[in-house]
């Protein structure tokens, strides 16, 4: 796509100088011509996006403005209603056709987005590879012989491919956030109840969340207004101000270096290095960094196992009854689910909150950002269960169970219920690692007003993937 950045296509098609119809049928000519190298796409709505970005036009024909959105092509996880269309929830079992559109869908269309399809994903948003077995894998645009990330893997690849500006992932235990370090863009993981899940196909409704992909700060920012609020249909939905970003240089930032969260789980050296550099820029930015340590951060060994009552709330009959209608690792994890104990559940909502706790109070002395890695490693190959990482320097490598690398830096994020932004390092060559930019709950505008300035600094940039499908 010639424009990348929504704001661009925006204000051009709010101002007629640009056709809301032109832009909307080149990223749909760019959805299919990728289609068969990518695989990002579930489905795409010809008829129905053309028809909205008709209509788009003729609003700023008649004077009128269609919105901050107006004519931005968006891409849209299929595992959220929307009206008239199949869900598939990247299933084998019978699509649901939405009789209503989610609230998040509504949010998007009231501003003047235009959805152009559905997005590929882990079965059931169950999984952190976006390898579907009734769809195919989702393939990375750096390398599409390697893993997207999941389970919003399409959502990602839209984005970092360039068919569309901004795209709609779920994150319930790092669903957009990994996509987005393993795509090299930035994602953003709401405060739980921040964004509605109305018309949302659940994982686990207490992690659950709704939040943008996007290649720039900007773009993020201006998807996460159009969704952000309450929605009196959704019961996890919260009543809380949304407040927007400042563009401000006043504001004192110091983030804090958590020591239990830089070693959750494996990293690799390059990983590591990239986060030293980060901070050594931010640090020059006019950022101060201090060390933070409080056990209290530190989560429960068996925090994974707290929520295998809530899926199996969800998936329990219907997987009794039809096991092979799962693929292969879903069963596996479905059969572990049933390890979980009370006593895991309990232990991991008293964790999360002391830890909310903690992080407020770390905020009342002044750190108001924390960081985390986001993937202990970016290139996971199609097909193997396994990704080998150099864990002392870049000549000896050790070989680790991916979910290990890929899941062990946000899941706790999620339980906790904290805002956090993947976001990419700026290189001059090359997939970007990715950092967490952490906030206290409803502190969005935080984590966007610092990553917006780390951004201008150019220390945050996203990557330029080779366009294989051309």
């Amino acid at each position: 796509m010639a424009l990348t950045d929504a704001a661009t296509i925006a204000s051009r098609v709010r101002s007629g100088r640009l056709k809301a119809v032109d832009v909307v049928a080149e990223a749909i000519n760019d959805a299919i011509e990728s289609h068969d190298v990518l695989n990002a796409f579930t489905l795409i709505d010809r008829s129905g996006a053309m028809a909205r970005a008709k209509g788009i036009d003729m609003l700023v024909e008649a004077g009128k403005d269609p919105g901050p959105l107006a004519g931005v092509p968006v891409a849209l996880k299929d595992l959220i209603d929307q009206a008239g269309l199949p869900n598939t929830r990247g299933s084998s079992f019978e699509a649901q056709v939405a009789e209503n559109s989610a609230t998040v869908v509504r949010r998007l269309g009231a501003q003047g987005a235009v959805i152009i399809g559905r997005t590929g994903l882990h079965e059931f948003a169950f999984g952190f590879t976006s390898e579907n077995p009734w769809f195919g894998p989702v393939r990375n645009p750096w390398d599409p012989t390697t893993s997207s990330g999941g389970s919003s893997g399409g959502s990602a690849v839209a984005v970092a491919a360039g068919i569309t500006p901004i795209a709609i992932g779920t994150d319930t235990g790092g669903s957009v956030r990994v996509p987005a370090a393993m795509c090299g863009i930035f994602g953003l993981k709401v405060t739980h109840g921040r964004v509605p899940l109305t018309g949302v196909y659940p994982l686990i409704a207490s992690l659950d969340t709704v939040g943008p992909m996007a290649r720039t700060v900007d773009d993020i920012t201006v998807a996460y207004l159009a969704m952000a609020g309450p929605d009196s249909a959704d019961g996890w939905s919260h009543y809380r101000e949304v407040v927007p970003p400042r563009n401000t240089t006043s504001t004192k930032f110091t983030i804090g270096v958590v020591e239990q969260w830089a070693n959750l789980g494996p990293s690799s050296t390059e990983t590591r290095h990239a986060i030293a550099g980060f901070l050594e820029s931010a640090s020059r930015a006019g950022f101060t960094v201090e060390v933070v340590s409080d056990e209290t951060l530190s989560p429960p060994k068996r925090l994974a196992n707290a929520s295998g009552a809530e899926i199996l709330g969800v998936h329990g009959a219907r997987f009794s009854e039809h096991r092979g209608g799962y693929g292969a690792d879903l069963q596996e994890r479905l059969d572990q689910c049933a390890d979980g104990t009370p006593e895991d559940m309990i232990e991991a909502v008293a964790w999360a909150v002391a830890a909310a706790n903690t992080v407020d109070r770390l905020a009342g002395k002044g750190i108001n950002l924390l960081i985390a890695p986001t993937v202990g490693g970016n290139h996971k190959a199609i097909g193997e269960d396994t990704m080998q990482i150099h864990t002392t320097d870049i000549h000896t490598s050790e070989t680790f169970f991916h979910r290990q690398l890929l899941a062990s830096f946000t899941a706790p994020i999620n339980r906790i219920g904290l805002p956090s932004l993947a976001a990419p390092i700026a290189q001059e060559s090359g997939l970007p690692f990715s950092v967490q930019l952490i906030a206290p709950k409803w502190h969005e505008h935080t984590i966007l007003e610092a990553a917006k300035r780390l951004e201008s600094s150019g220390i945050f940039a996203s990557g330029v993937p080779p366009r294989a499908f051309t």
